[in-house]
């Protein structure tokens, strides 16, 4: 997939210029040591113009990421969402999947930065997973100890353990990689968070060992409206294996069903399930057909 061509623009400290125009300093922090934070954010085409779903809150984690990994934050947040839109107008974006990065300038020590810059692109880009139901495989690959790195921060390095589980997954014929924590609890896919349905009710991983999504939170905040009962806690291996159905969640894979974790077939037909549910009202919510914001 080619990200942008001779005429895309992006966004980089202040200025908007052209992708093939621009360059990073080889020796940074970021590119040798992955001591960056990120964000991933869906623009889409409502009735109303050209909308970017919960800004405002990603931005938030943004700053949030870089606080906990001590990485200086020195932007106003009304002016980098104020140059998002302007960036999706220049580059003719809708539908767009947008990428802010907070990245290092060059030290090669293993110390805090000596300067930080921000680039935001954006690409058209559809559903990460496609329509299609998940099969999921339980990788051999753990999520982070918490008490290792900061787990509710998006930090670039974090990713590598999502890339191993994924490549790992995909050798396999599967199409994602469910990870477990140090404990042997379910924790998230390599890229979303997961839901379980069981008896009528949504469970989910309780945070500490997971990244606690934007996507994760609206699942909740719907849940609230369409009056499902949503339960944090614990959850287990056989858990799946009781479970009626599930779905992962998140900003690139919005909501997407799960058709099997290995051997693990889940008995609710999708379409009948409460993931469908919230996979509807997610997908009325970003784009505005109904106004649950109001509500919630």
């Amino acid at each position: 997939m080619k990200y942008y061509n001779s005429n895309t623009i992006i966004y980089l400290d202040g200025r908007f210029e052209k992708a093939v125009d621009s360059s990073t300093d080889l020796y940074g922090q970021s590119l040798h040591y992955g001591y960056a934070a990120f964000e991933g954010i869906r623009a889409y085409k409502t009735h109303n113009g050209n909308r970017i779903f919960k800004a405002a809150a990603h931005f938030d984690r943004l700053e949030r990421s870089c606080q906990l990994a001590n990485i200086p934050f020195p932007w106003d947040k009304d002016e980098l969402i104020k140059e998002t839109y302007k960036l999706l107008t220049l580059n003719k974006l809708k539908d767009a999947y947008i990428r802010p990065l907070v990245f290092c300038h060059p030290n090669m020590k293993l110390n805090g930065p000596t300067g930080v810059s921000i680039l935001i692109c954006a690409w058209d880009w559809d559903a990460y997973s496609g329509n299609k139901l998940l099969k999921l495989t339980i990788s051999d690959y753990e999520r982070p100890n918490p008490k290792s790195t900061p787990m509710e921060a998006k930090l670039s390095g974090n990713y590598v353990n999502s890339i191993l589980a994924t490549t790992a997954a995909n050798i396999k014929g599967y199409d994602e990689a469910l990870l477990l924590d140090m404990h042997g609890f379910l924790a998230e896919a390599s890229g979303a968070n997961i839901f379980i349905e069981k008896d009528g009710k949504l469970c989910t991983p309780s945070i500490g060992n997971i990244l606690p999504g934007i996507t994760r939170a609206t699942v909740k905040e719907l849940c609230t409206v369409l009056d499902i009962e949503c339960i944090e806690k614990k959850l287990t291996v056989e858990d799946l294996r009781n479970a009626d159905g599930a779905f992962l969640c998140g900003t690139a894979t919005e909501i997407a069903g799960i058709a099997s974790i290995d051997d693990i077939v889940f008995r609710n037909l999708w379409r009948e399930s409460l993931g469908y549910t919230i996979q509807r009202a997610y997908k009325n919510l970003v784009l505005e057909k109904v106004n649950y914001e109001v509500i919630i």
